[in-house]
């Protein structure tokens, strides 16, 4: 078995998120829905350091949906049980559901989103998780909050730690992570990820979402320009001032 090589800096951001939110605490059960992508991979193996290093004990199980649509999870499966990483797939009809359900010119990617969500929730109130972890980054919360304001007239984003509607804690340990740390994280050790062809929508005769991409364009441009830009959304989305905007009172 190889090695993993851990990023000293990234569980540091991960620590720091912790002790600010105390997103993970002792004694939790948390369910971590496992795509097998690299955020959401490399959250695992994050997880499972820390199941060594914190003060405290806890106990995660990694949750791969699995769509109903023939998807190979045979590499994901083997590379878990090697590095001892507690995982289980279950399996939906998500797949044959879309066919039937979804709305034309509807979003394919936000309707396979909300049911594999639902069914990580369902999961875990059936197996006694209190909590879901989500392997979402910083750059996942900036591109949300520009889609938001530019598409639908929101100013919205994803916090470190939300209560769901059914009341579980819903957690993003790597939230002030970049995306470029997930991916040399996942590329330094060999670890074989399931890319974004993977997801049902694709198997659909649709044009590819372009909001995110439009998203990810503009920010890359900003970016360019002012090298400390995520740093200062990062503080912003904590520094907001409410009576600036138009609220009524």
């Amino acid at each position: 078995m190889q090695e993993i090589i851990h990023s000293k800096k990234l569980h540091k951001i991960v620590g720091k998120t912790n002790a600010q939110y105390k997103l993970i605490n002792e004694g939790d059960k948390i369910l971590l829905g496992l795509s097998g992508g690299k955020d959401s991979i490399t959250l695992a193996h994050v997880l499972k350091h820390r199941q060594r290093v914190m003060p405290f004990k806890f106990e995660f199980l990694a949750v791969t949906i699995d769509y109903g649509m023939g998807e190979n999870l045979e590499t994901l499966k083997k590379h878990c049980k090697i590095h001892n990483i507690p995982h289980k797939v279950i399996k939906t009809d998500i797949f044959d559901t879309a066919k039937e359900k979804i709305r034309e010119n509807s979003s394919y990617c936000s309707f396979f989103s909300r049911m594999r969500r639902g069914a990580l929730y369902r999961v875990a109130q059936e197996m006694g998780y209190e909590k879901v972890a989500l392997g979402h980054h910083l750059d996942d919360a900036v591109e949300s909050f520009f889609m938001n304001f530019m598409y639908n007239g929101a100013l919205r984003s994803m916090p470190p730690i939300y209560t769901a509607g059914n009341g579980l804690k819903v957690i993003r340990p790597l939230i002030f992570a970049r995306e470029r740390q997930l991916r040399d994280f996942a590329t330094r050790n060999n670890i074989p990820t399931i890319t974004d062809e993977a997801c049902p929508a694709f198997r659909f005769d649709i044009k590819p979402p372009v909001a995110r991409k439009s998203a990810k364009e503009l920010l890359a441009k900003l970016e360019e320009e002012n090298p400390q830009l995520f740093i200062s959304l990062k503080s912003a989305f904590s520094n907001i001032h409410t009576k600036s905007f138009f609220l009524e009172e």
